[in-house]
């Protein structure tokens, strides 16, 4: 299960997202927005909430730049999301720091490159070994901070 989630900066691309996920019967839910005016902190906390609880795998978060939502969503705990706006960052992101948000931003990037980015995400493993010193060295630093 995807959570999926976004302001109204990214409320287009969210849409083209979604497309993707009907075609490849990825499961998802939507946490919004509709197009209205929302505040990205509230959305990335409704996404996020879903992952920390385990009904949703992995989320995308969207706003305009992607950069305001995936500060408040790194504020929850046992998220690391991650904004990427190339496909290098996508897939490393996963491999290497087990990210399980994706960030985006929709007026930043075009709808073809959100599809790829998002499809490398959501079909790379996290390759653990050396780097699962460092993911807990991450969530050391939450429980510690």
């Amino acid at each position: 299960m995807i959570a999926i989630g976004c302001d109204h900066g990214g409320y287009a691309l969210k849409l083209e997202l979604i497309k993707y996920l009907k075609e490849h019967n990825i499961p998802f839910t939507d946490y919004g927005c509709n197009g209205e005016s929302v505040d990205y902190p509230d959305i990335a906390e409704k996404v996020c909430k879903e992952i920390v609880v385990g009904k949703a795998e992995k989320g995308v978060l969207i706003c305009g730049t992607g950069i305001g939502i995936s500060m408040a969503a790194n504020k929850i705990k046992g998220i690391r999301a991650a904004l990427c706006s190339d496909w290098y960052s996508a897939k490393y992101t996963r491999l290497h720091n087990d990210a399980n948000v994706i960030c985006m931003g929709g007026r930043t990037i075009g709808p073809g490159l959100a599809v790829e980015l998002l499809d490398v995400f959501l079909n790379t493993e996290f390759e653990g070994g050396r780097h699962a010193v460092r993911v807990d060295k991450i969530k050391k630093l939450e429980e510690d901070n």
